[in-house]
């Protein structure tokens, strides 16, 4: 089975590259990693810790998108609810909220959820972000836990991956490995 290592990059959408800018980079302190544009786009890369970047794309006539809260439900088509980033310590996280106060962005109190402490913002383009912060001794990755009252069938099989579920690809056929050119090639020329 493949293993994963993180998040390589979550790709939103900004109206305005300069503002996100602002934000990312010198209000949160992400480091601003890559910037690819041409032919009226722009697709700029911002570092969340090691392994993981946010990205966005800015395009001409792109808006903002709807305020939409953390976590209410909605009766409408839609794919994202929010995005949380992970901090160090419970000083990392109050930091991070006095910063956007100071800032004049809405930020929420810490709201204890058992296994992570979380404030609550939106960001310039109205993408809703959460910050989390592990609380100690609670480790729902080493110890999966289940406390749906009415879980699905499915549900139930277990935290761990099930085999025979899909079929598997047939060792023999051959696949296409050829790797095609991006626009990121610049990077390594």
């Amino acid at each position: 089975m493949a293993k994963y290592n993180g998040i390589n990059h979550l790709a939103m959408v900004t109206a305005d590259m300069d503002m996100t800018i602002r934000y990312w980079r010198d209000l949160l302190g992400m480091r601003l990693v890559a910037g690819l544009g041409s032919n009226g786009y722009r697709h700029y890369f911002f570092e969340i810790s090691e392994k993981d970047l946010i990205a966005f794309f800015e395009w001409p006539g792109v808006g903002k998108i709807p305020v939409k809260d953390h976590g209410v439900p909605v009766k409408k088509k839609l794919a994202f609810d929010h995005v949380s980033i992970g901090v160090d310590t419970l000083d990392d996280l109050m930091e991070i909220r006095k910063k956007l106060a100071a800032a004049d962005f809405w930020v929420s109190e810490i709201i204890d959820h058992g296994f992570i402490y979380s404030i609550y913002s939106f960001d310039p383009n109205n993408i809703p972000i959460e910050f989390s912060y592990n609380v100690p001794d609670v480790d729902i990755r080493k110890i999966p836990q289940m406390k749906d009252n009415q879980p699905t069938a499915i549900t139930r099989e277990g935290s761990e991956p099930q085999s025979g579920k899909w079929l598997e690809p047939d060792p023999r056929e051959d696949t296409d490995l050829d790797i095609y050119p991006g626009e990121g090639r610049i990077f390594a020329e």
